[in-house]
């Protein structure tokens, strides 16, 4: 279903959602636009959706915590992903330090409130 949603070129970052963490979500994205300045988008929908609940944030909901994940999506499109294949020459430092300041920022700005 996202694979119709989403663009081929993993040239952004997606914080997922369940739809009880809809403001877990909405929040973090706000302050990961204002500080990163790297393309991202946001979604909260229901947790049975393929790949809404694929990784950890799955079992903080069923401990009734908000919780999300902030992937790349690679999984949907890069080939060696999870396998041996997938070695350090094919991966983006630059844009990957950007997307860690960013979510060093959401952190933060959580932490505060």
């Amino acid at each position: 279903m996202l694979r119709r949603i989403y663009p081929d070129v993993g040239n952004f970052i997606t914080f997922v959602g369940n739809v009880s963490s809809r403001g877990l979500v909405k929040r973090s994205i706000r302050t990961f636009r204002e500080k990163a300045k790297f393309p991202s988008e946001g979604v909260a929908l229901p947790w049975w959706l393929p790949g809404i609940g694929w990784s950890d944030h799955w079992s903080f909901w069923q401990e009734g915590y908000d919780a999300i994940m902030i992937t790349d999506t690679a999984l949907f499109r890069n080939p060696n992903y999870h396998l041996m294949s997938d070695k350090p020459h094919t991966l983006d430092y630059d844009q990957m330090a950007r997307v860690v300041e960013g979510i060093e920022q959401v952190i933060l700005e959580l932490a505060r409130n």
